[in-house]
């Protein structure tokens, strides 16, 4: 384990073992929205809610980030699962700290996502990156007494420095979950076409 792993447990894993809300990691200094821009592979996930089941389920998928005249995230996502094309979208409004966000849940999400029952709030951090090679990036969504914590791997490129899947690790040891909530998505033969 390197020091930025022990840092990163020492500062976040008393408060998981306390059993409170997952704790925020470290800031990313002097967060770029404009560098951040652009597409990105979704590598390697990580959730309270995934087994290693739901690895069979999940192929690689991109992830484009764009902003908006009002200075939000438009994030469009598409997986090619065979023949069919799946897409998702959803804006992200910037909080007052760089590199937070709030998943905008009245008017220019997705309503797919809205039409649950009930409500929810979704805070998404950008806790790590280089705007060139690998970015993580820490979601938790709260629905009443339900908190899903969410971590994502992302990638300029298919293949990462085995570095970044140490960081990723960390990341997800440091929120109190374990090798079992990672599902490293089935890597596919050719890109997703974002215009499918």
């Amino acid at each position: 384990m390197g020091p930025g792993c022990v840092l990163l447990l020492s500062l976040t894993l008393p408060t998981v073992l306390q059993g409170q809300d997952p704790a925020t990691p470290p800031q990313v200094a002097n967060f770029q929205s404009k560098q951040f821009q652009g597409q990105w592979f979704v590598l390697g996930l990580a959730s309270n809610t995934y087994r290693r089941e739901d690895r069979a389920l999940l192929n690689t998928f991109s992830t484009t980030f764009g902003l908006n005249q009002k200075g939000h995230f438009e994030v469009s996502n598409t997986m090619t699962r065979g023949k069919r094309c799946n897409t998702w979208s959803y804006v992200l409004i910037p909080a007052a700290q760089p590199g937070h966000f709030t998943v905008d849940t009245k008017g220019e999400a997705d309503p797919g996502e809205r039409a649950g029952t009930g409500t929810f709030s979704e805070d998404v951090q950008v806790v790590d990156g280089d705007y060139t090679v690998f970015a993580l990036l820490l979601s938790i969504r709260r629905m009443g007494s339900q908190t899903t914590i969410r971590i994502s791997l992302l990638g300029r490129h298919w293949n990462l420095p085995r570095w970044t899947l140490d960081r990723f690790t960390c990341l997800v040891k440091a929120q109190g979950l374990t090798k079992d909530n990672i599902v490293f998505p089935t890597a596919i033969d050719e890109l997703p076409d974002p215009a499918c």
